[in-house]
């Protein structure tokens, strides 16, 4: 996967190195502009695509976010509390969002690629 008419919303995995995380994502406009809005946290990750920018408006607990650019390489990771605005990534072209922390637990680091398991069918 990769390819910004391929992104479809729902469901599947995440690798990073040898972690396998439970995926959402979302690229349909409904999808991106929801995102996390008004849950109170997320069972691994969601993928928003395309974007290079988010925001933490109205979201209830702090979310990691990484850059990606469009091989899924990591560009950048911050950590945003409620009520912030990110700074777009020129050459960002997806962002993964997790709760606060997650990611380090993950192993996650600027400069690692990530790996979308395609789902069946797709």
């Amino acid at each position: 996967m990769g390819k910004a008419d391929r992104w479809r919303d729902g469901t599947t995995t995440l690798l990073v190195g040898a972690e396998r995380v439970p995926l959402e994502i979302a690229a349909s406009y409904r999808a991106r502009r929801r995102g996390l809005l008004g849950r109170d946290g997320i069972e691994g990750a969601l993928l928003i695509t395309p974007t290079n920018s988010i925001h933490t408006f109205g979201m209830r607990f702090a979310v990691d976010v990484a850059y990606l650019d469009r091989n899924l390489t990591v560009l950048d990771i911050v950590t945003m509390r409620p009520g912030r605005l990110g700074m777009p990534r020129p050459r960002g072209r997806h962002v993964l969002e997790a709760e606060g922390g997650a990611m380090a637990g993950w192993g996650l680091r600027k400069g690692a690629r990530i790996t979308v398991v395609p789902t069946r069918g797709a």
